[in-house]
């Protein structure tokens, strides 16, 4: 089932699905040694997963926005529960990064000290911090080099959370390893690869993300030069201007059995590559990063998403890879107030997908994602920040908020999703 253009679903039945995917997603939370709770990827793995991407650290976001949305404190005794469990996890996961490891862990420790005045989670921020540092090689953390695996993630944390010293580190290896290409530059994800990824996950743009953001935090004009010839180089493969934006996954292409050439979503296509747009506005005022922000929307809002065209287009509603991605950023253009009757009624759209495509019994809601090549080719509902319930839910409730007039601001933001800012003028 899907949702049909010019459906609107009200307001307090948006809540309601969303309380529903809370209800579920605390259904699945086991208790672990000393009173803390902590999340498995699928509710039918053995194992509980620490990461923000797929585990315990990605559902914090969304216990501190329902506190935050519904004024009730349970929500962020479980915050605090789940802090325990990751502050467990900090001296044995054997990861560094954002999305993956220890910095991601830290960020989100940091949040429930900040939030809820737990001292014991701002103490183990500050462990998993000392511990990212100690494992630099002095050019990388492991395999990945990029956003959400390596340097660019790790530096953006390292400098939300306080630590400039850290965050330089981690980006300056990407001055020395930038490949010049006829545009620009470009970088490499993983080593002895010939693909170059282009997009915000994996990619260049993911990337220029951080050198931006660091580069103006730290007064490092070098980093700032560095993101915008990656961002020139990502922009000469545009394919839909001059209109809209669209750029390849990758080039040549990496792994195309598996991935798509063109994608849409977050993480290898124009949602994201909007974000890094956005970034790139805030840091250097110039008005053609809106202008191609606005090109992305463009070209999001006529893909033809959330529509499943052909197996294997858009078979995800998640924040990474699906429709909560789009919605994040629909909802940062409707606080922004770009076109805002049109950006509203693509919104709605969104919201109505995913409430049609939700399972909701006793146990709650939940979303499943669909794997074409596979037989059944419904996956398990997933409960984390990229695939799963939280990072679903946490768009969800933002939308309600926005819809109701209320604050725009995430309860806790990431660091690379540019907080909103108003236009001149508006209200």
């Amino acid at each position: 089932m899907t949702a049909v253009e010019g459906t609107v679903v009200p307001v307090d039945e948006v809540e309601a699905l969303a309380v529903d995917g809370l209800h579920w997603l605390l259904g699945t939370a086991r208790e672990t040694e000393g009173g803390g709770l902590g999340w498995p990827t699928r509710p039918s793995d053995d194992e509980l997963n620490p990461m923000f991407y797929s585990g315990t650290a990605g559902v914090v976001p969304v216990l501190l926005e329902a506190r935050r949305h519904f004024g009730d404190d349970s929500y962020g005794d479980m915050a605090v529960r789940a802090a325990r469990s990751l502050a467990a996890a900090v001296d044995d996961h054997d990861d560094d990064s954002l999305y993956f490891g220890r910095t991601g862990i830290a960020l989100v420790l940091r949040a429930v000290h900040d939030e809820l005045g737990d001292s014991g989670a701002g103490a183990a921020a500050d462990r998993a911090l000392r511990i990212v540092r100690s494992r630099f090689d002095g050019t990388r953390w492991g395999t990945l080099f990029e956003l959400m695996g390596g340097n660019a993630g790790i530096g953006l944390g390292a400098s939300t959370l306080g630590d400039a010293e850290l965050a330089v580190l981690a980006l300056e290896p990407y001055l020395r390893t930038a490949e010049k290409t006829p545009s620009g530059v470009q970088w490499a994800h993983r080593p002895n690869v010939e693909s170059r990824l282009h997009h915000v996950s994996h990619g260049t743009l993911g990337i220029v993300s951080a050198l931006a953001r660091v580069g103006r935090a730290t007064g490092r004009a070098d980093f700032v030069e560095a993101a915008l010839a990656g961002a020139a180089d990502v922009v000469a493969r545009d394919e839909a201007g001059p209109d809209g934006f669209l750029v390849p996954h990758s080039d040549p292409p990496w792994r195309p059995d598996l991935t798509q050439r063109i994608s849409y979503g977050w993480c290898h296509g124009p949602a994201g590559d909007a974000q890094a747009f956005r970034v790139l506005r805030d840091v250097t005022a110039d008005p053609v990063w809106t202008s191609l922000a606005d090109r992305c929307w463009h070209t999001v809002t006529r893909s033809g998403l959330p529509q499943r065209l052909r197996p294997g287009f858009w078979d995800n509603n998640g924040r990474c890879c699906g429709t909560a991605g789009v919605l994040a950023l629909a909802c940062d253009r409707l606080a922004e107030q770009h076109d805002a009757a049109a950006d509203a009624g693509f919104t709605h759209v969104l919201v109505a997908d995913l409430a049609a495509r939700s399972t909701r019994d006793g146990e709650g809601a939940r979303w499943s994602n669909v794997e074409h090549r596979a037989t059944p080719s419904a996956l398990e509902p997933c409960t984390g920040w990229a695939m799963g319930n939280a990072g679903i839910v946490r768009e969800l409730l933002r939308f309600v908020r926005l819809s109701r007039g209320g604050d725009p601001a995430y309860a806790f933001d990431w660091p690379d999703q540019p907080s909103v800012r108003r236009a001149a003028g508006a209200a």
